[in-house]
Formats: C-alpha cells, sequence, structure tokens
C-alpha cells in the first residue's frame, strides 16, 4: 500500500511530463488548439444559443460532432509552414480571429436571436450605430471563457513555457489531417440529411444548419450564397424591369366596384392556418363537424369565402405561402426566397404599402424562433413594424410543440401586445399546432370529439389538430367580439400549403367519398385547395365564390377591399373578386390548373370529367399551349423580379423603398416603442380606448397549460408594465379562464 501512495505521485507527474512534451510539439499545439476551439464552440451552443433548441437524442449527436472536422480541417493548414515562427504565428492569429467571430457571433444572437450573416457584416457600414452600439452589447459572466485561453496561451508562447518546435510536419501527415476533417464534414451532412432531407437546398432556418452543420459550415455556405446573389444581382439592369412592369399592367384587372372600399379603414388580421386543406371544411367524422367553428365563418353572409383557391408553394413551403400573400410575387425554383435571398431583398409587400398608403401599423404573432425561415431580416424589408416572435412568450414546459407556441396560447397571450397597436393594423398570426406530424398532447384534445379510424395516424390525428385550431380561433374571435374589435376588423384565413402527403391518400380517399385504387394525379392536384376566408363584419353581401385562384391573388384583393388600388405595384396576382380576371392558377412547378382543364406533369386533364385528353383537337391543343406559355412567362417574370432584386430599381408614386435599419427588433427596443405610443395624446389603441385598461381579462380559454406556472418573462423587460406579460401570468385572466 505505501509504494503504491509513493507511486501515484510519479505516475501523474509522468501523465504530466508527457502532456507537456506533447505540446511542445506541432502536431501537440494543434491537437491543444482544436480541443479548446471545440469546447469554445460547445460553450457558445449551450451558454448562449440555448443547444439550438435540440429535440432529440440524434440531433445532440450532430450538434455535439459538427465542429470537430471543421475545426480539424481549419487548424491543420498552418502546419504546412516550414518555419516555426510563421507557423506558432499564424496558428495564434487563426486562433483568435475564429475566437473573436464566434464571440461576435454570440453577441449578436444575444441581441437579434438570429446568426451572424456575411450579409450583416458586409453591410455593417448602413447600419452601424456608432458609439450608441458599444453600450447596446449585451455581455454575460461567462465571457471571459472565450478569452481567457487566448491570453494564457499567448502567455505561455511568450515566456517559452510552450516552446516552439523546429521540427515541421511531415505535408503527407498534414494532408491526411485534412482528409480526415473533411470526412467527418462530408459524413456529418449525410447523417443531418438523414434527420433533415434538403438541409442544403432548401435552407430554411439558420437554426438548422447551425445546429446540423456547426457554425464554421454555416458561414462558408452563407458566404457562398451572398456570392452567389451578388452575381446575378450585379447582371441587373434598370432596362430589365421595364419588361416585367409592362407584363404586370398588361394582366391588371382593376377592383370590382361592388366590394371595392368594403372593409376601408378597418383593421386586418390574417391568420395563417398551417397545413389547412379546404377538404377540412365541412367535413364531418363520426357525425361530428371537424371545424364547426370555421364552417360557421365559411357560411356567414359576412364572408366571402373561395372553394377553388389553390396553395401555390415550392421548397419554401411556409414562407413561400407568406411571400405570395405578402408581395403577390412567387417564390423561387428552387428553394426558400426568405432563406436565400431575404437578407436584402427589396420588397414592396402588404405592411409597407399599407402603412404608407392608409396609415396602418403592423406586427407579426408567431410562437417559433426569430431566426426560422430568416423571418427576422425577410420583416424588416417588408416593412413589417413588430415581429413578436417566440422570444416574447412563455414556451416552457407543455405550452409549446416543436414547432412553437400552441395556437390557443398564441392568440391569448399576444393580446397585450395587440391590444397596443395602432388602429388601423395590420397584424398577421402564425399558427403551427396543425403542423405535421399533426400530434398534440391529450389534455388539448377535445374529449367529445372521435376522428377517424382511417389506418393512417397522419390523417387521424390530422383532423384532432384542425379540430384543436378550430377552438383555438373561436376563442380568438370571442375575445375580438368581447374587446370591441371585432366590428372594425377584416379577418383573412388562408391554408398556407397541403397537410397530407400523396403517400397517404389512399387511406384518405374512402373518407372523401372516393375509391382509393381510382385515384388520379388529378385528384391530387384537387387536394391542393386550401381555405381563404375572408371576413369582414356588417358585409351582409358575402357567399362563396368559386373563381379558380391561388395565393398570389391575395395581396390586390386585400387592397382593393381597403379601398387601395393595386395597379402601381409590381404584382403578380389579380384580385380574386374582379369580374374580369383569368382564371389560370400557375403553381411553381409549372403545372397549372383552370375551371376545365389541368396540366400535371406534362399530362392534360379534364377537370369536369377527371379524366385524361388523350386526343386533343387542334383548337384544344392551340388553348393548352397558350396556358403553358403564360403559365412559363408568369414564373419567368417573377422570377427575374426576384433573383436580380429589381425592385430596387422602381420607385412607384407613393411608395418610399423600406429602410431595414430603422426596424429593431429586441425586446426592450419593443416595449418601449409600444409604451410611447400608447402614452402620445393621438393613440388610437384598443388599450387607450379602454382607458388605459387591458383587455386581457377578456380572453377566455380552455387551454390546459394557462394555469401552469409561467416564466418570469419580465425580467429581461426592465420597467415594463404586467400587461406585457403573458395573459397567463395575470390574475384576471387566470380566473376568467379557469372558470371556462
Amino acid at each position: 500500500m505505501e509504494k503504491d501512495v509513493q507511486k501515484k505521485p510519479h505516475r501523474l507527474k509522468a501523465v504530466y511530463q508527457a502532456g507537456r512534451t506533447k505540446i511542445q510539439t506541432r502536431l501537440g499545439f494543434y491537437t491543444l488548439l482544436v480541443s479548446l476551439f471545440i469546447l469554445k464552440t460547445f460553450l457558445a451552443y449551450g451558454m448562449d444559443f440555448n443547444w439550438m433548441h435540440v429535440s432529440s437524442l440524434y440531433q445532440v449527436f450532430l450538434m455535439l460532432i459538427n465542429p470537430i472536422g471543421f475545426t480539424m480541417l481549419i487548424f491543420a493548414l498552418p502546419l504546412f509552414f516550414k518555419n516555426r515562427n510563421l507557423y506558432y504565428g499564424g496558428m495564434m492569429v487563426l486562433y483568435t480571429a475564429l475566437t473573436t467571430y464566434l464571440y461576435i457571433s454570440v453577441t449578436y444572437y444575444r441581441e437579434f436571436t438570429d446568426y451572424l450573416s456575411v450579409n450583416v457584416i458586409l453591410n455593417y457600414s448602413s447600419v452601424n450605430q456608432g458609439g450608441k452600439a458599444a453600450g447596446a452589447i449585451s455581455f454575460s459572466a461567462h465571457d471571459f471563457l472565450f478569452w481567457i485561453d487566448v491570453v494564457i496561451l499567448l502567455g505561455l508562447l511568450l515566456f517559452k513555457k510552450i516552446k516552439r518546435d523546429r521540427k515541421e510536419v511531415r505535408p503527407g501527415k498534414t494532408s491526411t489531417l485534412i482528409a480526415i476533417g473533411w470526412l467527418i464534414i462530408m459524413a456529418n451532412l449525410a447523417l443531418a440529411d438523414v434527420d433533415r432531407p434538403q438541409l442544403l437546398t432548401r435552407q430554411f432556418d439558420r437554426e438548422y444548419l447551425v445546429k446540423y452543420l456547426g457554425i464554421g459550415p454555416f458561414t462558408i455556405l452563407d458566404a457562398y450564397n451572398t456570392f452567389k446573389t451578388s452575381q446575378v444581382r450585379k447582371s441587373a439592369k434598370p432596362e430589365e424591369l421595364q419588361k416585367v412592369k409592362k407584363y404586370v399592367q398588361d394582366h391588371y384587372v382593376g377592383m370590382n366596384p361592388t366590394y371595392a372600399g368594403k372593409a376601408k379603414g378597418k383593421n386586418v388580421i390574417v391568420i395563417h392556418l398551417e397545413s389547412f386543406q379546404q377538404f377540412s371544411i365541412d367535413r364531418k367524422v363520426n357525425g361530428q363537424e371537424v371545424t364547426p367553428f370555421l364552417n360557421s365563418l365559411y357560411h356567414s353572409k359576412d364572408t366571402i369565402a373561395f372553394d377553388n383557391f389553390f396553395h401555390q408553394v415550392g421548397q419554401g413551403k411556409t414562407s413561400d405561402a407568406e411571400n405570395l400573400l405578402e408581395t403577390s410575387t412567387y417564390g423561387l425554383p428552387q428553394g426558400s426566397l426568405f432563406a436565400k435571398l431575404g437578407n436584402d431583398q427589396t420588397f414592396q409587400a402588404m405592411p409597407a404599402i399599407l402603412n404608407q398608403r392608409a396609415g396602418y401599423s403592423s406586427a407579426v404573432f408567431h410562437g417559433n424562433t426569430g431566426s426560422f425561415w430568416n423571418r427576422t431580416n425577410v420583416y424588416k424589408n417588408m416593412g413589417y413594424q413588430n415581429w413578436i416572435s417566440g422570444e416574447y412568450f412563455d414556451t416552457s414546459g407543455k405550452k409549446s410543440t416543436a414547432w412553437g407556441l400552441k395556437d390557443k396560447l398564441l392568440f391569448k397571450d399576444s393580446v397585450p401586445y395587440l391590444e397596443r397597436l395602432q388602429q388601423p393594423f395590420y397584424a398577421k398570426y402564425i399558427t403551427v399546432s396543425n403542423h405535421i406530424p399533426y400530434e398534440i398532447d391529450k389534455d388539448d384534445q377535445d374529449p367529445n370529439f372521435q376522428t377517424s379510424n382511417s389506418g393512417s395516424k397522419y390523417i387521424d390525428n390530422y383532423f384532432i389538430t384542425n379540430h384543436y385550431l378550430d377552438q383555438a380561433i373561436k376563442e380568438f374571435f370571442d375575445y375580438l367580439k368581447k374587446s370591441g374589435l371585432y366590428d372594425n376588423t377584416m379577418v383573412v384565413l388562408y391554408g398556407d400549403h397541403y397537410g397530407i402527403n400523396n403517400t397517404d391518400t389512399k387511406y384518405l380517399a374512402p373518407l372523401l367519398g372516393k375509391d382509393p385504387s381510382k385515384w388520379t394525379d388529378l385528384d391530387n392536384e384537387n387536394l391542393q385547395r386550401t381555405p381563404l376566408i375572408i371576413h369582414i363584419p356588417g358585409l351582409k353581401n358575402g357567399g362563396i365564390n368559386h373563381t379558380y385562384g391561388g395565393e398570389v391573388d391575395v395581396a390586390p384583393t386585400i387592397e382593393h377591399l381597403l379601398g387601395i388600388s393595386s395597379k402601381r405595384y409590381i404584382q403578380f396576382g389579380q384580385d380574386l373578386l374582379s369580374t374580369n380576371r383569368s382564371q389560370l392558377v400557375v403553381m411553381r412547378n409549372k403545372d397549372w390548373m383552370t375551371p376545365e382543364y389541368a396540366s400535371i406533369s406534362g399530362t392534360i386533364w379534364d377537370t369536369k370529367t377527371g379524366e385524361k385528353v388523350i386526343d386533343p383537337t387542334p383548337d384544344q391543343e392551340k388553348l393548352f399551349n397558350k396556358y403553358q406559355t403564360e403559365a412559363n412567362e408568369k414564373l419567368a417574370m417573377s422570377d427575374t423580379l426576384n433573383q436580380k432584386n429589381l425592385l430596387r430599381f422602381y420607385h412607384p408614386d407613393g411608395f418610399k423603398a423600406v429602410d431595414a435599419a430603422a426596424y429593431d427588433y429586441s425586446k426592450s427596443k419593443t416595449l418601449a416603442r409600444f409604451k410611447k405610443a400608447n402614452e402620445n395624446l393621438s393613440s388610437t389603441s384598443l388599450y387607450t380606448q379602454h382607458g388605459d385598461q387591458s383587455t386581457v381579462g377578456d380572453y377566455v380559454t380552455n387551454a390546459p397549460e394557462i394555469n401552469d406556472s409561467p416564466d418570469s418573462l419580465l425580467s429581461d423587460y426592465p420597467g415594463a408594465s404586467v400587461a406585457f406579460a403573458p395573459s397567463n401570468a395575470s390574475s384576471s385572466s387566470s380566473s376568467s379562464s379557469s372558470s371556462n
């Protein structure tokens, strides 16, 4: 025993000496820096990036391996230097530079809840606020951990505690390290694609890219995309806009005088129905209506509803739907316009149009992170004044799904912000509970609603989440009525894209009264219908409109209902209420639909008979070619406009280009903005109209999570009124909801 005790210090000393000797070599120093930088990256992931909201062990595994390959590869490059001073100097310069970039990314994330992009760096001078910016930097107690090792390493090198090894590393060994790093990166990418297919092509979320690939590869990919975009845009000429402008003017159809201005001066609330398809409207399962409240809106005389309204999204899915609705232009042929071009895209979107033409304030409400679909940057370029994302809500515990705050809580917890918007306002709600895989906690399900037994869990769950969404919207409408907003608000509800994949249609077909064995491509295309419900209290002459149209047509329809002409803007849609509009619906993949015919993957179908057109007449051939030419031209015009950012050359009368730098979505600035507007004597908010009394207590919900203990959300809001807390933190609200 005594011998073991005596030997132990010698063993530790031997290990220490071996480690110290190892560090004295160039490869040892390389290994040390690689290890330290990986640990430093994990520090950023955990302490600042909130572990990037990993939701499975597989994602944890990918997050833990993603810094390894990139770090090994980058730090192997100085190993090619033969001169020892160049090697050690190069390693420390590289290490300090990467540490600096990592730390800047961290501080940027703390302020904007987004990841630093190359475009932000390149345009720093246009958003820099000089000395004021320094005071806005958010420091944390653990920040010294990013820098302490740099100081220690420099000291050890300066005082020769780490000796500079004269022996160079053989080029073959360096190349091997680079190859191993590259192989790890490629393996990482392959594994990421298993969990998140089309990660690189769609690029829908910066957080997903960092979570799956790492901060280094994300930055390189972002730099590549920025370069590609800049090259395309450098080739753009103002003259190209004239061709697009002429196309739009030639296809403008004007307003329908029966409906023009019917909602003039009213607030506008757009409710984005995630993955909601038209077939759920008026659908009964086991004798019960799936969406009884939406059905009542759909058939109301104060509603203009459309039963041949199609989504037109591409790979950008939800973000494409938003772009179509806000700008009346299409998404990109590949990937998401929001993600690929949104950083510096010039938009003429509804928030800016309504603000400049009719004094509308604006806000978006969504219970997911601001970086998803690059919304934080896109919304600034669109002219949204307020972006109330997941960071503003209590999303702890069972309050959220994987896609964000549950719908009942989103609507309820938005009230402290909604009631402080200056009227008239343009507000958009993006729901998430009806998102694949359509799973929601048992406590959130209506015990009186029995779903289908189709054989597909997605379809059976789909009707359950449809029903939950319907209940959430009813609660919101009840609030609008009780608070006094209802009579002065036009509510637009639309489905963004399909919810049920074609692979599950064999289970869906019987529920729709169809024979699965006779299901066709035309049936699949008909399923691409989503609801469009425009509810205007007091309209009285509404009804169900059978015109064929799509998401690209929504913006001019809304503008004309508000009495604002869309003629001066570059919009590819046509007012759905216009009597002389085209009923050619163009899909992003160049398919098209009309009331008589459809082109699906090059095959023509008769939409009345449901049969293929096998032997078309010469007149039919001419008509089909005409439709296809029109479809191709429309998409080409939109792509030219967006990919070359041609709107930067267009300055229509009464429209001032949006200055994205003027918008700040940080919590502190947002609260200060609301507070200042409501203290103004000319404030028109609902809060002011109620004598500076909150209407939070008017909101009644049966959401079971409403009584869960809330997180301490006000800690980030110095001096904020308690009214800015989510409504489940309000005693008056809780008492109202618990009685339901």
